[in-house]
Order: structure tokens, then C-alpha cells, then sequence
């Protein structure tokens, strides 16, 4: 593959008045699209002890303060196995519509209060099932919290549904099923997640090949605890539209002293299709699929113009919003208010929001909200 050099900074031709560090305050204040954030790793710590009361499931803290610690300090292991077992107590209380609703609503309220305009939270619906739910029930009922929500926020935020299925389980063409049905109501794709290891996305063709059919959209998580194979497969064999994370394609990208990067054929290939990289760089640190947030292979990627995106993935289990996640890349990588813009626009065009949609949304909000901070 041809040599790429690395140019100087992400957008060497901003102006500038944009090209100085932002503050706080005014990454804070930026119009933000969020792409992966799952709804279960994002509960409030109050929330989750008053639901686990009420459903007498025993948590490993009592109170807000000691639990949201206990969260943050089990996720910060450096293994995505141990990560996810997070997740069982916050399943847990979320049985219930009731509960659902309530989770559901206060993840958009507390995006809008964190500036985001645009949102797709996803979540497993086969893991809410044990109070006796449907998974049709589990949908209706997050769908009704996000209307809540985003009533609550006053026309601040757009947010809309990804369907989950889980890569060791055997219910993914029934989850694609639903979201096909919930595609006009609130549901705009599906996503397969879950540990890669021994679970490649290729034992879920079906459910793939059924939405091709029902021009669905849909993204998986690959290239995050497993590496370059993952990533082929869920481009090559399954078709995604977006890859959940994709940290490893870096592996496919050598980088010499000079500052020459030459892309290897998979590589090149993402790049030149413009296939979106949801990348969470806090939650990427605490899984080990980058050393350090100055060390993640997002500043590489970003310079050689691959189509990244910024996300939380889990807030709770990260300690995350997105301001913090984009702040702690201005100071990583000393990004202006142009280059979060240019990540911003990025998610937005990679959304599943029909065409239109994405482009009111940009031109409407994200650009005006950019020029009003001095970076349009």
C-alpha cells in the first residue's frame, strides 16, 4: 500500500482562533453524537440502590457514593471479562417496565444536560426478561422512557434504540427480527456485542443476512479484546455497517521513523469505504485495548482521516461522560474546537437516522452550535 505521511496536527488548516486548546467549559457547551453507549452501563448509582431495593437483589454497596466507586474500580481491571461481569447488577434491576422506563429516561436526561444532540443507546432485550417480559414488552418500554427523556430535555436531544444481541447466546435473528419491526418506532438498527473470543460474529450470520434483506442497519463489535480477524469478519463475511470499537485495525498499520504510516490491506479498505470506528477511548483503557488514553490509537487513526467517532460506551462502569471523553482528548492530543467538530460531524454522518434527519441535525445544530464557540 502507498505511504500516508502523518500531517501535523488533525486539521492542519484551521483557523487560527479554533486551533487553541479548548477549555472545560467550552467542550462542555459543544454540540456532541454519541453512537455507542449501552443504556445498562449507564444507570445512576442512587438509581440502581433504590431499584435493587425494590427488587431485593443484594449489591456490593450500599449506598450511591460506595457503589458508584465499587463500579468504577471492579471495570478498571484491564480485562473485558471482568468488565462485563459489571453488568450483572445492573441487569438485574432493570426487569421490570417500570424500571425500564425510569433507566431509560434519566440516560437521555443526563446526555442532554452533557451536551449531547444526538444519541443511539442499545442494550440487549433478551437480558430482560426474567420478570416475565416479552422482549417486544422491553423495547416498548425503553421506548417510552426515551420519549419521556427527551420531552424532559425540551427538544435538546435526539435519541434512538440499537438492539443488542448477544454473541454467545442463540436469539440474534430474533432480536433482528425486532428491530425490523421496531424500525419506524423508535428502533433504527442492530448490534451484536458480548466477548469476542470464540464467539466470532460469523455464528450469527442469519440474523446478518436477514437484515441485509430488510435494507436494515446494523454495527458489531469487533476489533476490541480480539484482533484483525474479528474485524475482517464482521466487514467481509457479516457486512456491518459500523465497527463497535475497531481498536486493532491499528495492528494493520505500520508506522515508520519518518513518520510514514503504510496501511495494510484491511486497513485501506476500512479507510476507503469510510467505515465509522466507535471508538470509547476511557472504556478501551480499562479493558486493555490501549495503555493509556495518550497512547490509544485513536490520535494515529484520526490523523490518517479514518472515519472515528468519539463514545462512552459504559458511563457508569467508566466514570465517563462524553465531555470528559473528548476533554481528556484535547489534553492527550491538543485538539482545537475544529477537530471536535470534525469528530462530531463524523458520528453524525455515520448515524442510522435517515439522511435527512442527519443532515438537519448537522447543519441545524452541530455547525451552529460550533461557530457560536468560535470554531465554525
Amino acid at each position: 500500500m502507498p505511504d500516508s505521511v502523518l500531517p501535523d496536527s488533525l486539521l492542519a488548516d484551521a483557523e487560527t482562533t479554533a486551533s487553541a486548546r479548548p477549555t472545560l467549559e467550552e467542550v462542555r457547551r459543544a454540540p456532541k453524537v454519541l453512537l455507542h453507549d449501552h443504556l445498562d452501563g449507564g444507570l445512576r448509582p442512587q438509581t440502581i440502590v433504590e431499584l435493587a431495593a425494590e427488587s431485593s437483589h443484594e449489591l456490593p454497596a450500599g449506598d450511591a457514593e460506595s457503589l458508584g466507586r465499587w463500579f468504577a474500580e471492579s471495570a478498571d481491571s484491564g480485562s473485558l471479562v471482568r468488565y462485563l461481569e459489571t453488568f450483572d447488577h445492573t441487569v438485574a434491576v432493570m426487569q421490570t417496565p417500570a424500571a425500564l422506563r425510569r433507566v431509560a429516561r434519566e440516560c437521555v436526561e443526563d446526555l442532554a444536560d452533557d451536551g449531547v444532540v444526538y444519541a443511539e443507546i442499545r442494550y440487549a432485550p433478551e437480558q430482560h426478561v426474567e420478570g416475565g417480559l416479552t422482549m417486544d414488552e422491553v423495547v416498548a418500554a425503553v421506548q417510552e422512557g426515551v420519549a419521556e427523556g427527551e420531552d424532559a430535555a425540551g427538544g435538546r436531544i435526539v435519541v434512538r434504540q440499537l438492539l443488542t444481541a448477544m454473541r454467545h447466546q442463540a436469539r440474534s435473528r430474533e432480536v433482528a427480527e425486532l428491530a425490523v419491526a421496531w424500525r419506524d418506532r423508535g428502533v433504527v438498527g442492530f448490534d451484536i456485542a458480548g466477548a469476542e473470543a470464540g464467539f466470532p460474529p460469523t455464528r450469527h450470520l442469519d440474523a446478518f443476512e436477514y437484515l441485509h434483506r430488510e435494507n436494515a442497519h446494523f454495527t458489531i463489535h469487533a476489533g476490541e479484546a480480539f484482533g484483525l480477524p474479528s474485524i475482517w469478519e464482521a466487514i467481509q463475511w457479516c457486512g456491518t455497517d459500523r465497527l463497535g470499537h475497531g481498536v486493532r485495525i491499528v495492528d494493520d498499520i505500520t508506522v515508520s521513523d519518518d513518520g510514514a504510516a503504510t496501511l495494510g490491506r484491511l486497513a485501506a479498505y476500512v479507510r476507503d469505504a469510510r467505515i465509522p470506528l466507535e471508538m470509547c477511548p476511557s472504556s478501551n483503557v480499562q479493558t486493555g485495548a490501549a495503555a493509556s488514553i495518550a497512547e490509544h490509537p485513536i490520535g494515529l487513526l484520526a490523523a490518517l482521516r479514518f472515519r472515528v467517532t468519539v463514545n462512552t460506551d459504559n458511563r457508569l462502569m467508566s466514570g465517563t461522560t462524553m465531555t470528559r471523553e473528548m476533554a481528556a482528548l484535547v489534553d492527550a492530543f491538543g485538539y482545537s474546537l475544529a477537530d471536535l467538530r470534525w469528530f462530531t460531524i463524523n458520528a453524525m454522518k455515520s448515524s442510522f437516522l435517515p439522511f435527512d434527519e442527519r443532515l438537519a441535525i448537522i447543519d441545524g445544530v452541530v455547525k451552529p452550535g460550533y461557530a457560536a464557540l468560535g470554531a465554525g
